[in-house]
């Protein structure tokens, strides 16, 4: 997981991930570009094809030669755009330290806008990647509708440049971080991948649904290209560690780290927008997913890459939707803490209720969430209460 800065940002944070390379002998390590404007890449060993999530993650002979060396991240050339972490631990930002310390394995990081087309063609010529996790960009449905352009201009901008440097340097493997916003206002529900899209209620779900769109047009026109758009529902919970987990810089614009914050003190009551929806309670409802049962989702998208599986689409979810007071009641169960919280007007943007039919990954990803309520608010809580702040130490 990365800070929010409330700004898009590119991480391309390398994983192994064993998938062939587009030609000749690239690194198989996968190119991670997650949220908001930094770039990471870390080299390493691939795994074995069939080694289970999260085993191959933490193997110590992953990066073997980096840890005889007194674990020093893999060495890199400094790019001019951005930085580079060559460093030990103590020169990662907090939240990679501790990505570090749980996965065992050391993180070269680099930082840098995503929408700065140089940069990432001199990160794609100084590493080579066989794919891409695409997570870089604006996400806040509320914040997009006071500031469009901004959203457009990077959330857009930001994937064709990634795309162009990918074709640029034949990685043509993508996983994209979509979004269940795309369908807009349902027809129907639950929502499954046939579920017309497009009418969506707000900038950043047009923005999502624009890149799906890019992404479908260059599958069809450029032979060779895979792509799994993975539409999320709403992802929450945290590490069962505690100790890693969501930080948004301010206040928060999701729902679950804000009910999270009043637990522990740091905001006095929690706004709902709205108790005149046509819900049981009044409340919007959403499908809530647990950030770990999401993550290893995109570990099933990386393997269905190795098909030459074209361009595919699957809904990330539960199957099971929520109100924003049963969200509140299940929070105080974990915290054992009154949650505080005033009614007030709907946002624009939102819609009553939002789940999903996630059937067909578990049909071709044999991927299903495995967690449920009160373990994503039970992990939620352990990292809010063990991080009352943040990563920040003050």
């Amino acid at each position: 997981m990365t800070r929010d800065h409330g700004r898009a940002s590119l991480v391309p944070l390398a994983v192994p991930c064993g998938l062939p390379p587009p030609g000749g002998d690239a690194h198989p390590g996968a190119a991670l570009p997650l949220a908001p404007p930094m770039a990471a890449a870390v080299q390493a060993e691939a795994p074995a094809p069939d080694a289970p999530f999260p085993a191959w993650l933490t193997r110590p002979q992953v990066f073997r030669r980096a840890w005889q060396r007194g674990r020093e991240a893999p060495p890199g050339p400094a790019l001019k755009a951005g930085r580079i972490w060559p460093e030990g631990p103590g020169a990662l930002p907090e939240s990679l330290q501790r990505v570090q310390r749980i996965a065992q394995t050391p993180i070269a990081f680099q930082e840098l806008d995503i929408t700065d087309g140089a940069a990432l063609r001199k990160l794609f010529s100084t590493h080579r990647f066989s794919a891409v996790m695409h997570f870089a960009g604006l996400k806040a449905v509320g914040e997009s509708v006071r500031r469009p352009l901004e959203y457009y201009n990077v959330n857009l901008t930001g994937t064709i440049r990634l795309l162009e440097a990918m074709e640029a340097y034949s990685v043509r493997n993508i996983v994209f971080s979509s979004s269940a916003t795309v369908y807009g206002d349902p027809q129907y529900l639950p929502l499954d991948e046939k579920h017309p899209v497009g009418g969506c209620t707000n900038p950043y779900g047009k923005s999502k649904y624009f890149i799906e769109e890019m992404i479908q047009d260059l599958c069809k026109a450029e032979k060779g290209w895979n792509a799994i758009l993975l539409r999320y529902f709403n992802p929450i919970g945290a590490h069962e560690s505690g100790m890693i987990g969501e930080d948004p810089q301010g206040i928060p614009n999701n729902l679950m780290p804000y009910v999270a914050q009043v637990a522990v003190g740091r905001q006095e009551f929690l706004s709902v927008f709205g108790n005149d929806y046509e819900t049981a309670d009044g409340t919007g409802i959403r499908d809530y997913i647990h950030v770990v049962d999401l993550a290893k989702g995109h570990i099933a998208a990386l393997k269905k890459l190795k098909e030459n599986c074209g361009c595919k689409i699957y809904n990330l979810g539960t199957g099971t939707g929520y109100s924003v007071l049963q969200m509140v009641q299940a929070m105080e169960k974990a915290s054992g803490r009154e949650i505080k919280y005033k009614i007030t007007g709907r946002r624009e943007g939102d819609v009553a209720a939002c789940y999903a039919n996630p059937e067909l990954a578990e049909r071709e990803l044999g991927w299903k969430a495995a967690f449920g309520l009160d373990k994503m608010c039970e992990d939620l809580w352990r990292w809010q209460l063990q991080n009352p702040t943040g990563y920040s130490k003050n």
